[in-house]
């Protein structure tokens, strides 16, 4: 009977799969480690080719070593260093002519001697281009050909049958994964680098959103002078929908704030508050935060001060705005 057809009473599995995966786990972590001490030389002339590269770096195999091409030319092009990839089958029939003088090859094969590489690392050798070769074999011709090889040979692959690439395709991505980092540390590549070139995640969110864009403009804040009763702010705050007000002095200054929490703060001590004066109850120099400031300060500022709103002054001591968390849920910053 098929493993499909079997009844959902049968007996467990005997714990062979456990065995067998942590023998593929522990076969891995071995080829991985095994990369670190041959690190040297190659590694850092790799480096150095791909800083001083005026083009970009075209990342090229196939197969299973195409897979991982595609991962490692996207972890390049996102920690800084411009790169793609380029199917070595489809190089061979036109895509050539994607890669230009000043651009670097990394050409991954494990075995070094993939036809449609060999095919291709002359034609762009010959146009001034250069050559990074990830392989098993250091004696291959492809490792021969390159500039710089870089080897990611390793003892057996995690297959049983030592056929299937596993081990070696690990090696493979985590060697990539070293050179992208390796050139994010030299370029000094940042968080907000990083950013910039993830504008749709959560981090590119929370480095690029300034309080200016997700706060409610001054047109959009109720604000009402310090001489009008609880009442009358109870009554701004429910049509404003943001759970506080600004308050303004006589001379028309900014000078607090009447929030929610002020409110039933002010029932616990007082009770009927409906003819008390807003100036005996209101938040006077309450927290502010700088339009230009990141969204992320002012959840940090809420957070630290256990507020829920802030007003948003300009340099001039200008209201400009405000923001509670409700407005940053919306943006996704928290």
């Amino acid at each position: 009977m098929s493993q499909s057809a079997r009844p959902s009473g049968a007996a467990k599995l005997p714990p062979r799969p456990i065995e067998m995966a942590r023998r593929v786990l522990q076969i891995e972590a071995e080829a991985v480690t095994a990369l670190g001490t041959r690190l040297g030389d190659d590694f850092q002339r790799a480096v150095e080719m791909i800083l001083d590269c005026r083009g970009r770096v075209i990342v090229c195999g196939i197969g299973k070593s195409g897979h991982i091409c595609r991962k490692i030319a996207a972890t390049l092009a996102s920690t800084g260093t411009p790169a793609y990839f380029v199917h070595a089958a489809e190089a061979v029939h036109g895509d050539l002519g994607m890669i230009a003088r000043e651009d670097i090859l990394i050409a991954l094969s494990n075995s070094g001697e993939n036809d449609e590489l060999l095919t291709i690392v002359p034609l762009v050798k010959r146009q001034g281009g250069r050559l990074i070769a990830i392989t098993g074999n250091p004696a291959s011709p492809l490792a021969r050909k390159a500039d710089v090889h870089l080897d990611a040979s390793v003892k057996e692959e995690a297959c049983p049958l030592n056929l299937a690439p596993t081990a070696s395709t690990t090696a493979a991505l985590a060697l990539g994964d070293a050179l992208a980092v390796a050139l994010l540390d030299a370029r000094g590549f940042g968080a907000e680098d990083f950013a910039r070139s993830h504008p749709g995640g959560a981090l590119g969110r929370r480095l690029l959103t300034h309080v200016k864009d997700v706060m409610r403009s001054a047109q959009n804040v109720p604000v009402i002078p310090e001489s009008a009763t609880v009442f009358t702010a109870l009554t701004a705050i429910t049509d404003g929908g943001m759970g506080m007000v600004a308050v303004r002095d006589g001379n028309g200054e900014l000078s607090g704030i009447f929030t929610d929490g002020d409110l039933r703060r002010a029932m616990q001590k007082l009770g009927d508050l409906r003819q008390i004066p807003l100036s005996q109850v209101m938040t006077r120099q309450p927290r502010t935060i700088a339009p230009g400031q990141l969204a992320v300060e002012a959840v940090q500022l809420m957070e630290e001060h256990k507020i829920t709103q802030l007003l948003v002054i300009d340099e001039a001591g200008v209201l400009c705005g405000a923001l509670n968390m409700h407005d940053l849920f919306r943006a996704k910053v928290v």
